[in-house]
């Protein structure tokens, strides 16, 4: 017979992470209506719909309108996914479209 499941620093430190979990702030910094712009797009929405179920808000920046955004998050590429939350900060680059690639980067842990 196993021992009993304590809740320690750590178990509490793995549920607080899930809990701000539940909030992610994400950007898309593109670059007009490129093809490559769209797909980033499309893939990002597909994902976000799929494993974050809702629980996300996505601000697409266009830095064709607005260059000087690119500054605050460091962009160097385009596209570029930069997840605000939950922390840290995440940077994904290109049109997303190897899901578990961007699942992995992001640090969405898929329930199996």
């Amino acid at each position: 017979m196993s021992a009993p499941k304590r809740s320690g620093p750590k178990s509490r430190a793995v549920a607080a992470k899930a809990k701000a979990a539940e909030r992610w702030e994400l950007r898309l910094y593109t670059a007009g209506q490129t093809p490559r712009s769209l797909a980033a797009f499309a893939n990002l929405k597909k994902i976000c719909e799929t494993h974050l179920n809702g629980k996300y808000r996505l601000e697409v920046i266009d830095l064709l309108v607005n260059p000087e955004l690119a500054r605050a998050d460091q962009i160097i590429a385009i596209p570029t996914l930069v997840r605000k939350l939950p922390p840290p900060v995440k940077k994904i680059i290109g049109d997303l479209s190897n899901t578990e690639r961007t699942l992995v980067g992001m640090e969405i842990v898929l329930e199996g």
